[in-house]
Order: C-alpha cells, then sequence, then structure tokens
C-alpha cells in the first residue's frame, strides 16, 4: 500500500509541475487547443445522440413507438415536413438538453436489464411511460411542440369553430398547454380507461341533441351491456 501511495505521489508531481524548458504561452496556447478538440469531440458526440437513426438504433424504439410514429401526420403530410424523434423528445436550449440527456442515463439502465425488451412489456409499462413524457411536456408548456407550432402565428380564421374557440379560451390565455389536448398525436394511446380527456367541447358548441343521435346513443347502450353480460332489464332501448 505504501509503495502504491508513492507511485501516485510521484506520477502526481510529475503531472503538476510545470516543464522548466516550455514557456507559459505555449502552455496557455496547448491547453486552449486541448480545449477546443475536447469541447468539439464532446458536442459532436452529443449530436450523435439527437439524430433519429441513434433513437431507433434499438429494438425497442424501432419496433414500437417509431413504426406507431410512421402512421401518423408528423411523418408524412402534405407539406414535407417531418418530426423527428429528437424535434420532440431533446429540448433545443443547451441547457435544457444536457439536463434531458442526464434523465435519460436511466434508459441505458432499462436497456441493459430488459425493462421493455418484448412487446408485452412495452404494452404493459405504455400507460407511466406516457404519463412521464406529459408530466414534462406539461411542466415546460409544451416547449417542444412550440418549437415548430408557434400560437402567435396561427390563423384561427383556417381552423374549425370548435378549435378556434378552444385554442383562443385555453392555449392564448395560459390556462392550458398543448399537452392537455393532444395527447397521441404521434403515438398511439395506451389505454385511457379511469383518465380524463384533455379537453372538452364547450356546452355552447355542442348544439341540440338530434332524435336519431338519441336512438343510436340507446342502441350502443344496448349493445354495451349485451356484451357486459347484463340482465335484459338493462338493455332497453328508451
Amino acid at each position: 500500500m505504501q509503495r502504491l501511495k508513492e507511485r501516485l505521489l510521484w506520477a502526481w508531481r510529475i503531472v503538476s509541475t510545470p516543464a522548466g524548458t516550455l514557456s507559459l504561452g505555449f502552455l496557455t496556447l496547448g491547453g486552449f487547443i486541448g480545449g477546443v478538440m475536447f469541447w468539439g469531440a464532446f458536442n459532436t458526440a452529443l449530436e450523435v445522440t439527437n439524430t433519429e437513426k441513434f433513437c431507433t438504433s434499438c429494438h425497442e424504439m424501432r419496433d414500437n413507438v417509431y413504426q406507431e410514429l410512421t402512421h401518423t401526420i408528423h411523418f408524412s403530410n402534405r407539406s414535407g415536413v417531418r418530426a423527428s424523434c429528437p424535434d420532440c423528445h431533446v429540448p433545443h436550449n443547451w441547457t435544457d438538453k444536457i439536463a434531458r440527456k442526464m434523465q435519460a442515463s436511466k434508459e441505458v439502465w432499462g436497456k441493459i436489464f430488459g425493462t421493455i425488451d418484448t412487446r408485452r412489456k412495452f404494452l404493459d409499462k405504455r400507460l407511466e411511460l406516457a404519463q412521464h413524457e406529459w408530466a414534462r411536456l406539461k411542466a415546460n408548456d409544451s416547449l417542444e411542440c412550440r418549437n415548430c407550432h408557434s400560437s402567435v402565428a396561427m390563423d384561427l380564421t383556417r381552423q374549425t369553430q370548435r378549435a378556434a374557440e378552444i385554442h383562443t379560451r385555453y392555449l392564448l390565455s395560459g390556462k392550458a398547454t398543448c399537452i392537455d389536448c393532444h395527447k397521441g398525436i404521434a403515438h398511439e394511446l395506451p389505454n385511457m380507461q379511469g383518465i380524463a380527456p384533455g379537453w372538452q367541447v364547450l356546452p355552447e358548441l355542442r348544439g341540440e341533441q338530434l332524435p336519431q343521435s338519441s336512438a343510436v346513443d340507446a342502441l350502443d347502450r344496448y349493445v354495451k351491456a349485451s356484451h357486459a353480460g347484463l340482465p335484459i332489464e338493462a338493455m332497453t332501448l328508451d
């Protein structure tokens, strides 16, 4: 142990003692160049992890959420603008990006121990995973959504009456944020039983219930009661 301690002290003296033959300017320049090289290598590696190719390099993402994304308007649309994984899941600001990377490091742990290495495991944890992401977007006021969708640039006259009313009352006033209403916009929703929807049609926009819809609703209740195995008395159409 004593010999190891002496060797460490000897190595530290060599590293910490300035060279007698090198000038202070040379050492400063060398340190600056070394710092630039380290910073460039760090940022290059960071940007590699911010690509869709990197995100889908593991089968857990490629075979589950990525396949769902390919069927949505964020992947294919008339304007040809495509949102990739990091556009929605990685903040653009550098400090926020680093914090997100540190949070996501636990996914490496999940990969090693096979937390969601099968489709069944993924489906079992879908709600939990979705709730984590909803909470993150709620906390940062849907920052990643707003990187592309600006509320001040919305042309409300080109939206449906319902959308324009809801955006005016809740989004523009700051009472709600994008993720409150637009869950499942890029991936399939988990089982939402017992979870309140993010939006409700305003009472004044619901209109009057037509007689035909009453009959359809009654038939729907009949079918649901039949599937649930309820007694005949519960299957009335009135």
